[in-house]
Parts: C-alpha cells; structure tokens; sequence
C-alpha cells in the first residue's frame, strides 16, 4: 500500500470540502486523489491491491449521527448512507415490509464485514474482475483507460452478459443495489451546494466508452441518505454462488409483487451477478403485469429478462442460469404468506 494522508471530518462541509479540493471538474470519482472512507470494506482492500492509489482520506464517520437513520415514516423507507449493513439487514421492520432488501444485505459479505461496510459504500464497490484487481494486467479500460480488456478473450467466466460494450464486459458485484433498483429507490447525494435527489436507476453507469466513470457521483459528493416510496412486504432477493459463505452472486434476482386475488397488478425484478451495472428488467415486468403467475408465465418473463444477454466463451451458462434464479424468485414471491 502506497502513503496517504488522513483526515478526520467533523461535519458535512468540512468533507465535502476535503474531497473537492484537489479534484477537476472532470476527474472520475475513482481517480480522486482524496477519498471517502466510512467502513473502508472496499477502499482498503483496493489500495492493497495497487487499485486505488488516494492520497488522502477523508474518515466521514463523524456523519454517522445524520446519515445513519432507519426511519419508515408514513409508509415509506428512509435510510441514510452510513447505517451499517447489518443495521438495516437485521432492523425488524425492515425485514417485515422489505424483505428484498434485508435478504440482499444479509446474503452478501461475511457478518464481520456487514458490521463494518455502510449502504453509502456498498452501492459504490467495485468490480471484482480479476484483470482489473491484478495490475500486472495492462489491458483494463476501467483501471487503465484505453488499454483493452483482457476478460474479452481471457477467463471470463464471472464477468457480465448484459449491459457489456466493446470496453467492458465487468459484472457488478453488489447484492444491496439490485433491491433498490426494483423498488424504484431514490438516492440522495450531497455537495457544497446542498442535497439533491435522483432515481437510483440512474446512478450507475453502463460502462459504453468510458468504463471508468462508474456512476454520476463527482469528487466533491457524498450519497447522504436512500428513499423508497410505499412498503414492499411481498419481496425476496434470491442469489445463486459457487458456495453459500462469503460469495459473490453467480446469478441473483430482486422480485417484488403487488398481488391483488392472486393477479399481479405490479411487478419489480432487477438482477444481479450477471449484468455490469445495477439491472432492472423491465421487459420481464411487462410479461407478468395484469397477469396470474404459472410454470409458463414465469419461464416467458424470465425469457424476456434475458433477451438482449450476450454470452462469451466461459459465462454464456449465466443465461440459463439466470433465467432459472428469476422463474424461481417469482414463484418464491407469489408463495410468500403476507
């Protein structure tokens, strides 16, 4: 790990500031040379790696007494960006009326690091394909833009079959952000000059051209807190991994129903492990709406989930997999007793 130089913020404006004053307008997120640090479960291993390579680091724990609420006011959900993982995964309201998103942060990780990693930063981790955590790889356009990327022609059998282009084929390695992708979440991010709000939906970036720019946030930002609208009870996030401790997802699914006698009035279904950013399959919600789940209705919506998936020599198995893991998570959700 290379020197750096730490710093302890002890208010919003006093870390936005550090974060912003050495950053460009124009300068990706991943290549500050200051950086957030809150649980540091992604940050620390990275610059181990050679990765990241901050000069600074900005300890935003102080945060914690404003941005670590788990609140359900009015029949909505509000969490703020430093609860821990374990916090939320085991509050018990929101394992009653959001079962999605206590299963996708009690499925990921280890205990120990769900006790250290908070929202704010699992939604901002990285990819864990290995051509872009072994620097002795040139070719990675995320770590070393313009390079190549070896995963197109190398061992790529963790790495994405939807969202990929020319630059990129890195899966999205999170669990958390395919829950909140599926309840339409809302995530707030904070400057210097204030809170602003936006859909989740549109945080991350595909990777198109430019795979190193990650998502929307800027050095000089902080996601401050998540929103989503109504209580989601009839939800699950199901995840299939080479082994059921401390994995990432080979396949995953985020289902959640509105289910009126027994017909699907609403339905929400991202998928994880398999796409290289946060995925919401819209086409597949489309099939199930207005309609009463079957065997075949399940097997048509996982269809038209993976309808655009684009295999390569050692990840084409995702397809089916994923199409099995999303049939299975519907008829999951519909067999719940709410």
């Amino acid at each position: 790990m290379r020197s750096f130089s730490y710093q302890r913020a002890s208010d919003p404006q006093a870390a936005l500031q550090a974060l912003a004053v050495t950053a460009a307008a124009t300068t990706p997120l991943t290549e500050a040379s200051s950086q957030p640090l809150a649980g540091g479960t992604t940050l620390i291993d990275l610059m181990k790696l050679d990765v990241m390579r901050p000069e600074r680091l900005v300890d935003i724990n102080p945060l914690a007494g404003n941005w670590a609420q788990v609140d359900l006011d009015g029949g909505n959900l509000k969490l703020g960006a430093l609860a821990h993982m374990s916090q939320v995964a085991g509050h018990a309201e929101v394992r009653q009326n959001y079962p999605v998103i206590a299963d996708s942060l009690k499925l990921a990780a280890s205990p120990q690091l769900r006790n250290m990693a908070t929202l704010g930063g699992n939604v901002l981790q990285r990819t864990r394909c290995s051509y872009f955590r072994d620097v002795s790889y040139a070719e990675c356009n995320k770590r070393n833009p313009g390079s190549g990327c070896a995963a197109m022609d190398g061992f790529n059998r963790m790495h994405a079959v939807l969202g990929t282009s020319h630059q990129c084929i890195a899966t999205y390695p999170g669990d958390f952000a395919q829950a909140l992708i599926a309840l339409d979440a809302a995530i707030e991010i904070t400057s210097k000059s204030g809170p602003r709000s936006m859909s989740f939906a549109e945080f991350h970036r595909a990777p198109g051209d430019t795979p190193a720019i990650e998502t929307v946030l800027a050095p000089g930002e902080l996601i401050s807190g998540f929103a989503i609208d109504g209580r989601w009870p009839r939800s699950v996030y199901l995840k299939v991994r080479d082994r059921q401790s401390y994995e990432f997802a080979l396949a995953s699914a985020a289902v959640a129903l509105d289910l009126q006698n027994g017909v699907i009035n609403d339905a929400r279904l991202a998928l994880g492990g398999v796409a290289t950013v946060p995925w919401r399959a819209r086409e597949a919600e489309a099939v199930l709406k207005g309609q009463k789940l079957d065997d075949a209705l399940a097997e048509r919506a996982a269809d038209a989930a993976f309808a655009d998936a684009r295999g390569r020599q050692h990840n084409a198995f995702k397809i089916a997999l994923g199409k099995r893991v999303v049939a299975h998570a519907l008829k999951k959700a519909i067999a719940m007793e709410i």
